[in-house]
Formats: structure tokens, C-alpha cells, sequence
């Protein structure tokens, strides 16, 4: 929470970094405060409950698996548009300021939130449709898969649905970075410019690190939801998946873009300068 809240802030107040590669960072990193907020206060909540008294309002259930699913799919999209931009400003360098204005930057980041919204909307309206006959929710916080367990009616549709959801949007979110950087690389292959061969490859790897952590992730709580017997591992990736991601996400892209790095350096000195005076 403090590592993207401050990132975003920091690129907020500084003029320098209002260009469409750091407001596209702010909508991530906003995308990752929204999924902590739904996660972390139930969890530590949990935490510190005995086990008898771990309950949870079912609407409430629905809510949070809707926000869990809606900031889930949200990343994807995010880090679609982000690849998009690196694209634009690799691979159409003189174009980048007509193409990538501020109103573009807009309507990049609401379409991210905005093409999630329904097809996480008809996830979740087809588990709460079913009736219930279990109580018991075999995780740290819900999501889909807890909502239909919950019910002894069939869930073939909800399956077939689910598939093809996890396949839309991994399908265009890996098919797009995919296009995107294989572009990005036969340009930097054939271009002999050093500089801008650098510079790409230290924006795209952080990019390109990000993203591979949040799919790797990702696949691993998918396919442990097939294994019952794994539930304890699932508990786990599902925490680190929601939890340690985001707070890596900032750190990564604070750490690695020189822009950030000099902002939060200068903050320090600042502030050790300001202790000094103090004293």
C-alpha cells in the first residue's frame, strides 16, 4: 500500500513524470491499491479470529470475488496498454507525442477498467444464479471458484464460461505482449543506435518482468483450484498472488526507471537534509 500509494503520488506531483508511460504506472499501481484493499484488511481480520468465528456476509462474498476477479483481469489489460505504449514509443518514435496525448492516455486507461467490467460481471451473476447447500469457504477470501462450490447444482456453465473467460483474456493479453515485443525486438535488431537499444531494453525488461511474474502466478492458482488436495498450497499462492505482487510491482518499476529512481533519491536527501536542520 505504501510503495503504490507513494509511487503514484510522487508521480503526481512531479511535472517531469506526466507523460503517458508514468500515468499509465499510476493506473497499475492505483489497479494494485483497489486488489490490496479488498485482500489485506479480510486477511489480517481472519488472522487474529478463531476459526469458529470466521464468517462472512454472502453479498459480502459476492462484492469481494467480484473485486478480487475485476483487479485480476484489470492487471492483464493494464500491462496490455503499457506494452502498447512501449511500442508506440520504440517503434514510432516520431509519432509517440501525436499518438500518445494525454485524451489517448484517457481512453487507454478506462478502456482497461471499462472491458472488464461485464465479463467479470456474468462470472460472479452466473455462480450467485446457483442455490446453496454448503457454507463453508475453503480459503482465505472469495472468489468464483468459492462462490459455485458453494452450490450442488450442476456448474457445467459456469465451468464452460470460466474457460473461455481465463482464455479471452490470457489469450489476447499474451498474443498482444507477444506481437508487441517481437515488434519492439526486430527493430532494436535492426536499428545501431546503442542508446536507444539501452533504453528499450531496460524499460521493456521491467515491463516484460512484471508481466511474467503476474502470468506465473496466475496459472499457478488456476491449476491448483483442479487439485483439492493442494488447498493449502493454493491458500498461499493466492496470498503471495494478491499480496507480494503489487508491493513488487512498485518496487520493481521504482528500482528500475531512472526517472522514478532520481525522484525517490531526491525525496530522501530532502528529508535527511530537513533532519539535519532540525537538529
Amino acid at each position: 500500500m505504501v510503495s503504490n500509494i507513494g509511487l503514484v503520488v510522487l508521480i503526481l506531483r512531479s511535472s517531469g513524470l506526466h507523460q503517458p508511460m508514468y500515468l499509465l504506472l499510476c493506473n497499475m499501481s492505483i489497479n494494485d491499491v483497489f486488489g490490496a484493499t479488498i485482500i489485506i484488511p479480510h486477511v489480517l481480520r481472519d488472522l487474529l479470529t478463531p476459526d469458529s468465528q470466521r464468517v462472512i456476509r454472502y453479498m459480502d462474498c459476492v462484492v469481494q470475488a467480484f473485486c478480487v476477479h475485476l483487479h485480476a483481469s484489470a492487471s492483464h489489460t493494464v500491462l496490455m496498454i503499457m506494452a502498447f505504449d512501449r511500442y508506440v514509443a520504440i517503434c514510432n518514435p516520431l509519432r509517440y507525442a501525436t499518438i500518445m496525448t494525454h485524451r489517448m492516455v484517457l481512453v487507454l486507461s478506462v478502456w482497461a477498467w471499462a472491458i472488464t467490467l461485464p465479463l467479470v460481471g456474468i462470472l460472479i451473476g452466473l455462480s450467485v444464479r446457483l442455490s446453496r447447500c454448503r457454507w463453508n469457504i475453503v480459503h482465505f477470501f472469495c472468489d468464483n471458484a468459492s462462490l459455485f462450490k458453494l452450490s450442488c447444482e450442476s456448474v457445467l456453465i459456469n465451468n464452460i464460461y470460466g474457460l473461455g473467460y481465463t482464455v479471452v483474456l490470457l489469450g489476447s493479453s499474451i498474443g498482444s505482449v507477444t506481437l508487441t515485443y517481437l515488434r519492439i525486438a526486430m527493430v532494436c535488431l535492426r536499428s545501431k543506435n546503442k542508446t536507444l537499444n539501452r533504453k528499450a531494453l531496460q524499460t521493456c525488461a521491467t515491463h516484460l518482468a512484471v508481466y511474467a511474474i503476474l502470468l506465473v502466478s496466475g496459472f499457478i492458482i488456476i491449476i491448483m483450484h483442479r487439485f483439492p488436495q493442494l488447498v493449502a498450497h493454493r491458500k498461499v499462492a493466492s496470498v503471495m498472488g494478491h499480496v507480494v505482487l503489487p508491493a513488487l510491482n512498485a518496487l520493481i518499476y521504482g528500482l528500475q526507471i531512472k526517472e522514478v529512481r532520481q525522484r525517490v533519491m531526491a525525496l530522501f536527501r530532502k528529508s535527511k537534509v530537513a533532519s539535519m536542520d532540525a537538529k
